[in-house]
């Protein structure tokens, strides 16, 4: 080798494995028009943060858990502010109630605002014996 030669050397790297995961990092051109449309018709709502803090520490002294609290107080809050409630109005109606009827309303509004495929209830076991419903003369 002179000092004016350059060398090369060539690394083999194994064949791209196939996988059946995405890429990161790939992109499509049309991304940005996909999130533009999505939030096409959907309304930004922005609460005060005493709103916020009010909702979800009533919840959580209801004993829900801090990811239910703040689910459920979002969803009140989006719907308190579409019907011109005010929030702390509605906080003061639910401080009466026991913790059946908050389930069961808590439920109603999470049906309220879920797709119309699936909704949240209760099984309500009979309250007949078996052994009785059989026994019945007609």
């Amino acid at each position: 080798m002179s000092l004016g030669e350059e060398t090369t050397t060539s690394i083999v790297t194994p064949e791209s494995q196939l996988i059946n995961l995405p890429r990161k990092g790939d992109t499509d051109s049309s991304d940005t028009v996909k999130s533009f449309l999505n939030r096409y018709f959907t309304g930004t709502l922005s609460f005060p943060s005493n709103e916020v803090d009010a909702v979800i520490g009533y919840f959580e002294s209801r004993d829900f858990d801090k990811v239910s609290a703040q689910t459920i107080g979002t969803i009140l809050m989006q719907q308190a502010k579409i019907d011109n409630v005010n929030v702390f109005e509605l906080l003061d109606t639910l401080k009466g109630i026991d913790d059946l009827q908050l389930s069961s309303i808590v439920a109603e509004v999470l049906n309220y605002n879920r797709s119309k495929i699936s909704t949240l209830g209760y099984k309500l076991h009979p309250s007949t014996d078996k052994l009785e419903t059989r026994n019945v003369l007609v």
